[in-house]
């Protein structure tokens, strides 16, 4: 396991990687999912627990990273994270169990982090 700020300074690296190949069709979805996740009809605090639910449903722990750190900058409060990771339980069952304790020990993080700050 890497700490979430090992897990953001990979991602970033790996972002210029892909961005140095990158064509306009990939260049065009990173903009669109940077997009998709602003102030809408719906706020961007909902949209980040949207796609955390869906990452957590899909299984994908680098995604749950990322929206869990999403969720603490757009200002989602531990009782609104856990609303939305029991949705994602019920949605999809026991076998998310395993990322929904990873997830609950990033938000830790980011916790601990905020008071070190």
């Amino acid at each position: 396991m890497t700490s979430l700020k090992d897990f953001k300074n990979e991602r970033e690296r790996l972002n210029k990687v892909v961005m140095k190949y990158a064509g306009g069709e990939i260049k065009r979805f990173y903009s669109l999912d940077n997009q998709v996740y602003r102030d809408g009809a719906l706020p961007a605090k909902i949209k980040e627990l949207l796609g955390l639910v869906a990452s957590l449903v899909l299984r994908c722990d680098d995604c749950v990273k990322y929206h869990i750190n999403q969720c603490n900058e757009v200002g989602i409060n531990d009782s609104e994270l856990e609303e939305a990771l029991a949705v994602s339980l019920i949605v999809g069952g026991s076998i998310v169990i395993p990322h929904l304790r990873r997830a609950f020990d990033v938000w830790d993080e980011t916790k601990v982090r905020a008071t070190d700050d």
